[in-house]
């Protein structure tokens, strides 16, 4: 079966580069919502292949069983939950205490994303069989952001605005207080009012600098 856009006449031969790569990405979204509706022992290529409007010959072409799918598609929902660096970096100034709030609001905002939540969901199901999968996106998500803030807080260190001994521990006890209590309240359905939720971010950093700065 030849898979067109609504509204367009089946093409002739293999599909264009582009749409072919679309209908990857396609594949790897349904296959992530399979995974996550019915988890990874009762999912099955037959149903991922029926959510992607797609035959299942086309994706053992890709992938040789059900695991490397799971992989593949835990792969896309970390891609599509990272936040570039350059995306942290360009809210940086020169007051601290503003540029931790900015950090802590975007790191939050991915967290409590669709993609955040369902990268979440995922891997707290299923990252007992795989184990890679958290280091995976620990590694591609979360160091990054963990080295800016360090080389951050070393720098105003050596300006001596704040003390610290281990500026990457410190760049993690920072992101646990602002971003890892209300992103796991929101994985579990909690509702967080705006102004809140912003108070809440604001106190956590000023608790974080109080600890920090010269006595």
């Amino acid at each position: 079966m030849t898979l067109t856009k609504p509204g367009t006449r089946p093409g002739v031969g293999r599909p264009s580069r582009e749409r072919a790569q679309q209908r990857h990405e396609e594949l790897l979204d349904c296959a992530l919502g399979v995974f996550l509706d019915h988890g990874f022992d009762r999912a099955t290529i037959d149903g991922i292949a029926a959510a992607a409007g797609m035959a299942k010959r086309t994706i053992y072409a890709r992938y040789a069983d059900k695991a490397a799918l799971f992989e593949a598609a835990v792969q896309r929902a970390v891609d599509r939950w990272i936040i570039p660096v350059d995306t942290l970096r360009e809210v940086e100034t020169q007051d601290l205490e503003e540029t931790l709030v900015a950090i802590a609001r975007i790191r939050l905002e991915s967290y409590t994303s669709p993609a955040g939540i369902a990268l979440q969901r995922i891997l707290n199901a299923e990252g007992y069989r795989f184990p890679d999968l958290y280091r995976l996106a620990f590694e591609q998500g979360t160091v990054p952001a963990l080295r800016l803030i360090a080389d951050m807080l070393s720098r105003h260190a050596a300006m001596g605005s704040v003390q610290l001994e281990d500026p990457e521990v410190l760049a993690g006890a920072f992101l646990s207080i602002t971003v890892g209590g209300p992103a796991t309240g929101v994985m579990w359905g909690v509702v967080l009012d705006p102004d809140v939720l912003d108070h809440r971010i604001r106190t956590c950093v000023r608790v974080f600098l109080d600890g920090v700065r010269p006595r």
